[in-house]
């Protein structure tokens, strides 16, 4: 946890001894960063629904030489919540990072919304990452240090037509992640909100509503890879620890 000098001469925060949770580590920015932040040092716990895709994430980081620990969650199930904070301390005694980037994206204009797709989203994308974030936020106030990242969107930023209920969990993401900053950050535990563009993700295969899915087909839009991301969020998170990178938004160039 101590700064160091790169090559070029700049100190970056080394993640040696960080301990770091990932929710959403299943696939995606999730996959992708977890084993970023491995690379880098940290020891990575993997949450996520699909037992079988963390276990082989895991496998993967610790044949690469990483530290792995895989505990399945449901973000929208506080004893799970609970249960990856507790068994994150036990193992380990400290939690270093946090970050939340499990999320679905179910886009559909709200005249046809179905109100269930609305509950999930918010129970995932924001409630989710509320709760998480307030289980894990005592360890790291008694360690006097953490950071933790939000991924959110640009649809935290910009309403768009058929996004209003993604719109609103992302805009909700933001808000939360401004404030907490503003209640820790004389405590030493920085905040950072991830706000990707375009990325090739699963998200738009939780899309069910036919005629956003023919817009989606028909729209020309470059995109971001995963590792992108996670690149984003390993350059907030080695940062030295009086540096706060508050908030990124990382889009692929030509999205308008």
């Amino acid at each position: 946890m101590s700064d160091e000098t790169t090559s070029t001469g700049l100190a970056q925060r080394s993640l040696d001894d960080d301990v770091a949770i990932v929710t959403g580590a299943s696939s995606g920015i999730g996959e992708a960063t977890a084993e970023a932040l491995a690379a880098a040092g940290a020891t990575v716990v993997l949450a996520a629904r699909r037992l079988d895709e963390l276990e082989t994430l895991a496998d993967r980081i610790e044949s690469d030489g990483g530290d792995a620990l895989v505990v399945q969650t449901d973000v929208t199930e506080e004893d799970d919540i609970d249960e990856l904070v507790e068994t994150t301390t036990d193992e380990f005694g400290r939690i270093d990072i946090l970050v939340n980037n499990a999320g679905v994206m179910l886009l559909e204009p709200l005249e046809r919304a179905e109100r269930s797709n609305l509950r999930q989203m918010v129970e995932v994308n924001l409630l989710g990452l509320m709760n998480l974030t307030h289980a894990v936020l005592p360890t790291m106030q008694e360690q006097g240090t953490g950071h933790v990242v939000n991924v959110s969107s640009v649809a935290g930023r910009r309403a768009r037509a058929n996004v209003s209920g993604y719109n609103a969990t992302k805009f909700g993401v933001n808000a939360f992640t401004e404030a907490v900053r503003q209640e820790v950050t004389t405590e030493n535990i920085r905040t950072t909100i991830i706000e990707p563009g375009a990325v090739e993700t699963e998200l738009p295969t939780h899309i069910t509503d036919e005629q956003v899915l023919e817009q989606l087909a028909e729209m020309e839009m470059p995109t971001l890879a995963p590792d992108d991301i996670a690149r984003s969020i390993v350059y907030a998170t080695t940062q030295p620890e009086h540096v706060n990178v508050a908030e990124l938004m990382v889009m692929p160039t030509g999205q308008e």
